[in-house]
């Protein structure tokens, strides 16, 4: 009876392990490298050298040798400090024998001339100028197939961007004998940039004045990839184009359009809708392992520093043009992203840091490595434009039935401004209509006829109701494709012969919210902006508060008396978008995850989810932005929690308002 017993608790328990829902772990392992107690790794910059050992440059200046990153047998690995004194290095490369850094201000070979392991040379390979502005981080370097490199120089920050000191917001091209070519500008926070295989240049952007939203540009000579500052040195004679700032026209209106207009202004070959995809873009990796890293061969994966997480690009190139789709791939790293590179094994080693910026990982800093573990996903493997719609390529066969029915998809168009502002709300949206559903007979992608097409925008694929012919869900089932060109070339659909029979009207909203989001909120019960008339001009107690370096609130406690009327003024004088909400208490984790999640609406909001938890709160403040709330204080006395909601923001950037009788 015992045996009898225990066989059918393994039969039971077995068919819960091949049915429950599959998730990234089951397809792509994240295994943590411990770091020995007093390291703080705080990656800057990955190297994978021959021998298999990593080198780690960290920000705090120095540079580590890892030995048995692979942990084999379960051993552990080991940490070696090779250089140090280095100023805030975010760059590693392993070039002709030696170990090359890119500090704030200089690109510099470290040499172990002796052999001891220990960098006994540090040797300015080039310099460029600082103004000592805490904005001006600098990134690289990255080999050209001719050898040459390629660096990038991030703006300053004085309440907006600015190339305080020469080249600031560049690309430079360096050639093995140290002369410097200026490639491109219009870079504002430059991390992440890759060579292709086939020689293409991309660069990731962050979220900021003039970017509506993360993105990622293919960079040729002389292209402006978006922001003026960096324009200033254009009348230098080296300088591959002669653009100047008073040229950018500051309308608003969509980057696509403006382009046009405006020479050498190059649109993004993939936009990542904020908050969506992530927050803050960073490193890129191309996959060249041959399909020992899955069924992803030849395409990107671009790290995201707020959301300690990795999305996957697919690009094609229409009309000589590259655009694509981005999807989310694998997210829970445990601090934020910088650095990504290929192991010797194929796996890739991830580097994370999130002092200063803060990272939905709760770690300050850390080094990890993902693996794929022999199991393919049921994913959306691309997304290619088509002269009607687009083509949607997939991992596993599709159950063909149920690829039919259009409930089985969603389709939104939206774009962002072009402006000098920090950011951009979603702009335009507009729920589209399929008109055909055409299934390939193996089962291994769909086309889709689309109404109403729009140039320039970011085209939401949603396919929520998909099933794999196994019967599983997509383990994502949504991507962004920016389309820059209409592949009209490709052979035309039979859209009479496929066309579908909308079934019920077509809600022109994301999610069940209003197809074009506001830009303004209105004052409300929660978020009053004037002093109330019944105040009589005063209020009992007026506080001002703003934010400091680390994404802190300047003021950790606010003291006010149960069922006074109380005057908030929030000073955003930080260098991101930041709110003020003020939470019941025990509350702000359910609060913080619900603006995590809002939607394609969320800026309009403010990132402030309709939630009872939420008292009170200010707008979505810019950068140097000012405002005043007015509210009378609850009259439950207790540990309130004052908090900023914007994504990735809530973990860290919090207070107390304490209210007592």
């Amino acid at each position: 009876m015992k045996k009898t017993f225990i066989l059918l608790l393994f039969t039971i328990s077995g068919a819960f392990a091949q049915t429950r829902p599959l998730v990234e772990e089951d397809f792509y392992r994240i295994v943590t490298l411990p770091i020995p107690e007093g390291i703080q790794l705080e990656v800057g910059g990955l190297a994978v050298l021959p021998d298999g050992r990593v080198g780690v440059c960290t920000r705090r200046g120095d540079v580590w040798l890892v030995s048995n990153p692979y942990m084999k047998n379960g051993t552990t690995p080991t940490y070696k400090k090779f250089a140090t004194g280095l100023h805030e290095p975010l760059g590693l490369n392993y070039i002709n024998g030696n170990l090359w850094a890119t500090q704030r201000g200089e690109l510099t070979i470290l040499k172990d001339t002796d052999g001891n392991g220990l960098a006994d040379e540090y040797n300015a390979f080039y310099k460029f100028p600082l103004s000592g502005n805490y904005h001006e981080y600098s990134y690289g370097p990255v080999l050209l197939p001719n050898n040459d490199m390629l660096i990038t120089l991030n703006l300053g920050w004085i309440g907006h961007g600015a190339s305080l000191s020469k080249w600031r917001g560049w690309m430079l091209r360096l050639t093995p004998d140290g002369k410097m070519t200026p490639w491109a500008t219009g870079l504002r926070s430059p991390a992440g940039f890759a060579v292709l295989k086939n020689g293409d240049i991309y660069y990731t952007e962050n979220q900021g004045d003039w970017v509506g939203s993360g993105r990622m540009t293919q960079l040729e000579e002389g292209d402006f990839a978006g922001n003026p500052e960096g324009l200033i040195w254009t009348s230098e004679p080296d300088s591959p184009l002669k653009l100047k700032a008073s040229n950018v026209l500051d309308t608003g209106e969509p980057m696509y359009d403006i382009a046009p207009k405006v020479p050498n202004l190059k649109v993004p070959a993939i936009w990542f809708p904020h908050t969506l995809m992530g927050i803050s873009t960073s490193d890129i990796a191309e996959d060249l392992s041959g399909g020992k890293f899955g069924p992803f061969e030849g395409q990107l994966f671009v790290g995201d520093q707020g959301h300690s997480k990795i999305m996957r690009v697919f690009l094609e190139k229409v009309k000589g043009k590259s655009q694509g789709a981005c999807f989310p791939f694998r997210e829970g790293f445990q601090s934020g992203i910088l650095r990504m590179k290929w192991g010797l094994d194929n796996s890739m080693f991830v580097g994370m840091t999130s002092r200063g910026w803060s990272s939905t990982g709760r770690d300050e800093f850390g080094l990890q490595r993902l693996e794929w573990t022999g199991r393919t996903p049921f994913e959306m493997k691309t997304i290619k434009s088509m002269p009607e719609g687009f083509l949607v390529e997939f991992t596993q066969p599709v159950n063909k039935d149920i690829a039919k029915d259009l409930e089985s998809y969603k389709i939104n168009s939206f774009t962002y401004k072009y402006h000098h502002n920090y950011g951009s709300p979603i702009i335009n949206a507009k729920a589209l209509k399929i008109k055909a559903i055409q299934v390939a007979e193996d089962g291994m992608s769909v086309r889709l006829a689309i109404d109403s097409l729009r140039l320039g925008y970011i085209h939401e694929l949603r396919l929520e109701g998909i099933r794999s012919a196994e019967d599983r869900p997509l383990l994502h089932n949504f991507g962004y494709y920016t389309l820059n060109n209409i592949n009209d070339a490709a052979p035309a659909m039979d859209v009479a012969k496929y066309a579908v029979v909308e079934k019920k009207p077509v809600v022109d909203a994301h999610a069940g919210h209003a197809a074009m989001p506001k830009t303004e909120m209105k004052a409300s019960a929660k978020r009053v902006t004037e002093m109330p008339e019944s105040w009589g001009g005063k209020a009992d107690q007026t506080i001002t508060l703003g934010t400091k370096p680390g994404l802190k609130f300047d003021i950790a406690n606010i003291q006010v008396k149960a069922g006074s009327k109380i005057h908030i003024v929030f000073n955003n004088n930080d260098d991101m978008l930041h709110n003020f909400v003020i939470v019941k208490p025990g509350t702000v984790g359910k609060v913080g995850e619900a603006a995590f999640k809002m939607g394609l609406d969320a800026e309009s909001k403010a990132y402030v989810p309709d939630l009872p938890e939420v008292l009170f709160h200010t707008g979505l403040m810019q950068p140097e932005a000012s405002e005043s709330i007015y509210f009378v204080a609850p009259t439950a006395p207790g540990n309130y929690t004052f908090v900023c909601t914007y994504p990735g923001h809530y973990t860290v950037m919090q207070g107390t308002l304490k209210v007592v009788k």
